[in-house]
C-alpha cells in the first residue's frame, strides 16, 4: 500500500528562529519524522505549501482537495496546521468519498524538545492504513471523524464534539 502524504505546513512544521523570537517556516521535517520513526511505510511526499492554518483559504483548501483527487493512492495523510483542521477535513469530506484521509499536526513544533508530531504521525500513518474510506482526524491517541472532533483551545487537545 501507496501511502501519499501532502505537507500543507502548521506548527508541526515550524522552526523557533532565536534572534527573531518567533517560530516560522524554513523547511518540512516530513522525511526526518519517518526515518526518525523507523517507518517502513510506503510513502510519497509532497509539500503543497507552507503555512500557518489560520492563513489557510478556501482555494487553499481547493488545491488540497484537487491534489487528493488527482493523486492515484487511496491512503492519504494530510499535515496541517491546527486552528482549522476541523474546516479543512469538512471541506474535503464534502467531495471525498472512495480514499481514506487522515489529517495530522501538532501543538508543539517537531523542532522542539517534547513535542507531540512524532507521535501524531504514528497515529495518524496507523490510521490511514486501517480506516475505510473517509476523512479522519489523528490526534493525542485518537482517531475521530471529522465531524465528531474539535479542538479545546483552553487544554490544548482536540476532543469528541
Amino acid at each position: 500500500m501507496k501511502i501519499k502524504v501532502l505537507i500543507t505546513g502548521g506548527t508541526i512544521d515550524k522552526t523557533y528562529k532565536e534572534l527573531a523570537g518567533e517560530l516560522s517556516f524554513t523547511e518540512t521535517h516530513m522525511v526526518d519524522m519517518l526515518n526518525r520513526g523507523r517507518s517502513m511505510a510506503d510513502t510519497l511526499s509532497e509539500v503543497l505549501f507552507l503555512k500557518d492554518s489560520l492563513e489557510i483559504v478556501d482555494s487553499d483548501r481547493a488545491f488540497i482537495l484537487d491534489k487528493c483527487q488527482a493523486c492515484d493512492e487511496q491512503h492519504i495523510l494530510i499535515t496541517h496546521g491546527t486552528d482549522t483542521m476541523v474546516e479543512t477535513a469538512t471541506y474535503l469530506a464534502k467531495s471525498l468519498k472512495d480514499k481514506t484521509v487522515v489529517l495530522f499536526g501538532s501543538m508543539i513544533p517537531y523542532s522542539v524538545d517534547n513535542s507531540d508530531a512524532l507521535f501524531n504521525l504514528g497515529v495518524a500513518l496507523s490510521a490511514v492504513q486501517l480506516k475505510p474510506s473517509g476523512v479522519y482526524i489523528a490526534m493525542n491517541g485518537k482517531v475521530f471523524d471529522f465531524d465528531k472532533v474539535q479542538k479545546d483551545k483552553s487544554l490544548g487537545i482536540f476532543i469528541d464534539a
